[in-house]
Order: structure tokens, then sequence, then C-alpha cells
């Protein structure tokens, strides 16, 4: 069964750094994969905010499509939240 869905969901996530150094390593380390994760049910689109942050602009068209980009963002989140106490432990 194909049905069209009667809504879309949007949502917006903003990851904030303590310094912009970060944030423009962090933002260009997604970049790469970004074009991966467009599908014809979601995009997700990335810009960089003020000095120390990133947006995430997801656009769904089902709830399964926007569960998977939010996973897609909350994994990166965790990527480089790990990469930064393996930094700062050294």
């Amino acid at each position: 069964m194909n049905q069209k869905s009667n809504f879309t969901l949007k949502s917006i996530i903003e990851l904030q750094f303590k310094n912009p150094h970060i944030r423009t390593i962090s933002y260009n380390s997604f970049l790469p994969d970004l074009r991966k994760l467009q599908t014809k049910r979601s995009t997700i689109s990335i810009k960089k905010k003020d000095n120390s942050n990133i947006v995430f602009n997801i656009d769904s068209k089902d709830i399964t499509a926007f569960r998977a980009s939010i996973n897609e963002v909350i994994s990166f989140g965790k990527i480089i939240e790990s990469s930064l106490k393996i930094i700062e432990k050294s």
C-alpha cells in the first residue's frame, strides 16, 4: 500500500559548541555525509549560525523518514561528543 501522508514533519536541531573552531571542524566533518542522507522522503540541511552553533533543518514526509533523519543527527552529535572527550583526555 502506497499512501501519501496528510502531513509533513519539520524540525530544527541546534548544536552549541564552546568555541567556533570546534564548530567549524564539526560542520566540515558532517558535510560529506549530507548528500547521502537526502531522500525523496526526507531532507536534512545544515548551516553555521553565530560563532558557535550548527543548525540542522529536517523536513520529512512521514514519521519513519523523520525518525531516521533525527537518528542521523543524534549519531553525528554522539561522534562529536566522543571525539571531544578523547581530545580532552590527551
